[in-house]
């Protein structure tokens, strides 16, 4: 497993966490909110696309 996939989920992670922070002490809770969905939905793509390379690796290993 490559390193570089927890960094870039690890650094996601603090700039969502650091905004999140932000907006809230701002007022701002519904900006917030979406701000930290919408890490979510980027994270979520990181690993869906590594789950299908990991998928297509497996069937070019068996053949399918």
């Amino acid at each position: 497993m490559e390193i570089d996939l927890i960094f870039k989920i690890a650094a996601v992670g603090i700039i969502v966490s650091i905004l999140n922070q932000v907006l809230v002490r701002s007022g701002r809770e519904e900006q917030a909110t979406m701000t930290t969905l919408a890490g979510l939905v980027v994270v979520l793509m990181i690993v869906v696309q590594r789950i299908a390379a990991l998928f297509d690796l497996v069937k070019s290993l068996f053949n399918f």
